[in-house]
């Protein structure tokens, strides 16, 4: 059971947002070529690239293909009172929330296939590996280039257009448009993080790129 996750957003920039597709491999390839014939698209699939008419195309074919999709949400009020955790803290707690709650929903090995775009190799490759701990009983954890990964780049769309309403952006209201129906068939489900993030240990050596 692949899982393809990518984030989208930053505290400073008003909410992260992390999501994970559940969609098989051959048919989130076949979602970006269908995709891709029909809107001329070239090049990368990019939820911040594309329009609201190209997004609500992007969600029919979602359902289509057979994709479900978690988002794990955290609003920068959130964190108003006291320290602001890093970047990577908050990060790290979306995607454990994440996973974790794919969990109980199979009864398959879980492969998570993680977009690798945000951080060094170093601080991934221990994200990496956190994760991978958690699928004890069954499973595999990587991180790959999402221009390599038909699964990332969908659920970078998803992550996006998650994160324009979280910051309730000029096309926000147009989005929540779009995903309505999907919310309401339990095709796509959300949740708010719901413990606050923790340093990490070796956080000092841990950068974000840029």
């Amino acid at each position: 059971m692949p899982i393809y996750i990518d984030e989208s957003g930053s505290l400073p920039a008003g909410a992260m947002i992390v999501a994970g597709v559940h969609i098989e491999e051959d048919a989130a390839e076949r979602l970006l070529a269908r995709f891709r014939a029909v809107v001329g698209l070239h090049g990368e699939l990019k939820g911040s690239r594309i329009g609201l008419i190209e997004r609500a195309f992007f969600f029919e074919l979602l359902d289509r293909f057979g994709g479900q999709a978690r988002i794990c949400i955290i609003k920068a009020y959130q964190h108003e009172i006291g320290r602001r955790p890093e970047d990577l803290d908050v990060y790290v707690a979306l995607l454990t929330q994440l996973v974790d709650d794919w969990l109980p929903d199979t009864a398959d090995c879980l492969s998570v296939v993680i977009d690798a775009g945000r951080y060094d190799s170093m601080v991934l490759e221990e994200v990496r590996q956190d994760i991978a701990a958690m699928l004890t009983r069954c499973g595999s954890a990587q991180m790959i280039d999402s221009r390599r990964s038909p699964g990332v780049q969908i659920a970078d769309v998803v992550a996006n257009s998650f994160y324009n309403i979280a910051i309730r952006s000029g096309r926000s209201a147009r989005i929540e448009t779009i995903v309505a129906p999907f919310l309401e068939q339990g095709l796509l489900r959300t949740s708010s993080l719901r413990q606050r993030p923790a340093p990490r240990p070796q956080h000092q050596a841990m950068r974000k790129r840029p």
